[in-house]
């Protein structure tokens, strides 16, 4: 009888610990590298994923802005800057609230998810790529202009969450960076 409850537990504590392998995530293992020159790729375009949904690409979706929408992307200061024409009906935070991410897609690859639209009135913590409605360098600006931040709050940059979310990006960023050069909208 005690070697029944030994190998009883023997076998529930291997199991639990399978178990926890398979149900842990691999969100955070590098991504595949971007093999592909992005500067022969031809449409960059951003569309909104809301919480029932992954990549709503492949089914229907709303394109939120392309790299038409964009004037320019500065790389030190981190502000996307669009043109003031993009559908004045409807400005550009109102298509985003909506959405909890925003994914980017170059052509037929999948680039990156960012945190949908966070405002410096935000009190939630973001670990990765968030596209924030204010400045926040050192002082916290509302200067109604758009930046891409590689967290929110960004006292949080050193995080290590932040920056294993970081290396995670840096192909498809350099990408995206690449892209817009190529098509001579990058400061």
């Amino acid at each position: 009888m005690k070697n029944f409850k030994t190998i009883a537990w023997m076998m529930a504590t291997a199991i639990a610990g399978m178990t926890m392998t398979a149900c842990s995530s691999d969100d955070y293992e590098p991504a595949k590298p971007f093999t592909t020159d992005p500067v022969e790729l031809n449409k960059l375009y951003a569309y909104g994923i809301d919480s029932s949904a992954t990549k709503l690409a492949e089914e229907g979706y709303k394109v939120l802005f392309t790299e038409d929408d964009i004037e320019w992307f500065d790389l030190k200061t981190r502000e996307i800057r669009f043109k003031d024409d993009v559908n004045k009906d409807e400005p550009l935070y109102k298509r985003l609230q909506p959405f909890n991410k925003i994914g980017i897609q170059l052509s037929d690859y999948f680039l990156f998810e960012i945190s949908s639209f966070v405002g410096l009135w935000d009190s939630r913590i973001f670990d990765d790529l968030v596209l924030c409605y204010g400045k926040m360098d050192g002082e916290v600006v509302n200067d109604g202009k758009y930046y891409l931040y590689d967290c929110y709050p960004i006292q949080f940059i050193n995080d290590e969450q932040v920056q294993a979310n970081i290396k995670k990006n840096a192909a498809q960023w350099q990408a995206f960076i690449k892209f817009l050069e190529s098509k001579g909208k990058l400061r």
